[in-house]
């Protein structure tokens, strides 16, 4: 049983309760890959994406994952709605309130929205990514995906690399995977990389080569131009030359390495177009088991509240 009413940090939940959350998401695969997407376990419940941001897959996972659990799901998009009159988001959290809604998953720009969003309302709220802080199905997915490719968590090395600055992904795996018992490694340029992280008792480095050796799974992050000044990096060719992921880099990780990204992939800037469509790549697996992921949150959160 999940103990809040919501899912917005990977902080607030402990390793018995992404354990259930993983197991959940293995039982509800199975629904994913069935030719019957039809389970119960949602009829009756309402379930709203609001999303301030622009998304592909985590938007049609959320909205995948509760129409194959039958919940009567809508989705709202600031640019075509009363946010674009000048609704304030407690205001609009407020109505969905008074129209019965159960779920709310959340995306937007501005990091901490969803847990004041949270406090606001009835509903329980999922945090599908807020700026730059984080994205905790996200990280739940990632675990699932390294756990059923791997059969455990602990004890594996997870490097991260890439731009670790403006990546809320990096936060909530970092956090997620340390509380299962992986060691995480972070490698970026010295530009992108959270000052004085190195303090927060993760493993720091510069050398993407450090970061790779001997690792289990290795996780490129996207370069978040949308986010980013001028002048971070002098260009993407130095960039990927350095950081990004090619077999060279690669043949340093065990033979058996999982490659990942949370996707969009920039090919030729964060990863070679040969390695994400390798046999050691799972980023089409990820994005499968990002339905399953969420559908377990989704369900979840429901049994909690009709508990």
């Amino acid at each position: 049983m999940l103990k809040n009413k919501d899912i917005v940090s990977m902080n607030d939940l402990s390793a018995e309760e992404i354990q259930e959350i993983l197991r959940t998401a293995e039982f509800m695969k199975n629904i994913v890959v069935s030719g019957n997407k039809k389970a119960p376990n949602l009829q009756g419940k309402s379930v709203v994406t609001l999303f301030y941001e622009n998304s592909t897959r985590t938007r049609m996972s959320f909205e995948l994952a509760s129409k194959y659990m039958s919940a009567a799901s809508a989705n709202i998009s600031a640019s075509a709605s009363s946010v674009a009159k000048g609704e304030t988001l407690l205001d609009t959290g407020r109505t969905l309130d008074m129209m019965g809604t159960d779920i709310i998953i959340i995306r937007h720009p501005m990091s901490g929205a969803p847990a004041l969003l949270s406090r606001h309302v009835n509903a329980s709220v999922i945090n599908a990514g807020d700026g730059m802080n984080e994205h905790p199905s996200q990280a739940l997915l990632d675990m699932f995906t390294i756990k059923e490719h791997k059969g455990r968590i602990e004890g594996l090395k997870v490097a991260i690399i890439g731009d670790v600055y403006h990546s809320r992904v990096a936060r909530s795996n970092m956090w997620g995977l340390s509380k299962m018992g992986a060691e995480v490694v972070l490698a970026s340029p010295p530009t992108l990389m959270p000052l004085h992280m190195d303090k927060t008792g993760f493993k720091v480095t510069y050398d993407v080569e450090e970061a790779v050796r001997d690792a289990d799974a290795v996780m490129c992050l996207r370069i978040q131009k949308e986010r980013q000044q001028a002048g971070l990096f002098p260009s993407v060719r130095e960039y990927f030359d350095f950081f990004g992921l090619d077999q060279k880099k690669l043949a340093l990780a065990k033979p058996d390495a999982i490659v990942m990204h949370p996707g969009p992939m920039n090919r030729g800037t964060e990863i070679s177009s040969f390695i994400a469509d390798g046999r050691q790549s799972v980023v089409c697996n990820q994005v499968q088991n990002g339905v399953a992921v969420r559908m377990a949150m989704l369900h979840l959160l429901a049994r909690r509240r009709s508990e």
